[in-house]
């Protein structure tokens, strides 16, 4: 148990990837429930906050999580006891959206801030990545609200997960796609964000290994 604990310490962006991949297998059977959704939706945000206060703690980290993050957790499980109700779905992603992101600037400037890659840094590449997509994931919720019909049939916010993850990965499935040109508009930022984080990503270590044979 100690060993486990040691290495969540050591490695918090691991523990972070790991959660949201779990997250992603357990909510098809979670997804049911009204109690399973809070769950998933405050585990989610507890290991954000957990994850990046290892990696970065600095005040603007904790002004951020007091501002975004508090008010997040509590429209988490609103959310997931009224996941049809327009008001609730609109302000849980204006908490969420921001947060989220900032989570994903950290992490990202936690991979810049040496000329060293560790261990739990490449596992902070992954992390930011899944980071990003539910941010979008909260963005698409909002606009469906705002502009119903935006992806065609109203759809569940994990439909929306799914959507995001097949847009920032550049896959593309087209089963779930944006029908209204607002909809459009933030799809096309989700792609070019995916193909400027894989492009950040390559230009990092690329750069670093041309470092180290200059040394």
């Amino acid at each position: 148990m100690t060993n486990l604990i040691r290495a969540a310490r050591n490695h918090p962006s691991a523990v972070l990837l790991l959660g949201q991949l779990v997250a992603i297998l357990a909510y098809p059977f979670l997804d049911s429930s009204t109690a399973g959704r809070a769950v998933l939706g405050v585990v989610q945000l507890l290991l954000l906050l957990a994850a990046v206060a290892a990696v970065r703690l600095t005040p603007a980290f904790s002004w951020a999580a007091v501002i975004f993050g508090g008010p997040a957790t509590i429209f988490a499980i609103w959310e997931s006891v009224a996941p049809n109700e327009g008001w609730v779905v609109l302000t849980s992603a204006f908490f969420h959206v921001p947060f989220y992101f900032f989570v994903s600037y950290a992490l990202i400037r936690y991979l810049f801030h040496d000329d060293v890659v560790t261990r739990d840094e490449l596992f902070a590449t992954g992390a930011a990545f899944t980071v990003v997509a539910w941010a979008f994931a909260y963005l698409y919720a909002a606009v469906q609200v705002i502009w119903p019909g935006s992806f065609g049939d109203h759809h569940q916010w994990f439909d929306l997960l799914y959507l995001s993850f097949t847009t920032l990965t550049s896959v593309g499935l087209s089963d779930i796609s944006p029908v209204l040109p607002n909809a459009r508009s933030v799809v096309m930022i989700e792609e070019v964000a995916g193909v400027f984080y894989v492009a950040l990503v390559v230009a990092r270590l690329v750069g670093l290994a041309a470092a180290r044979a200059r040394r």
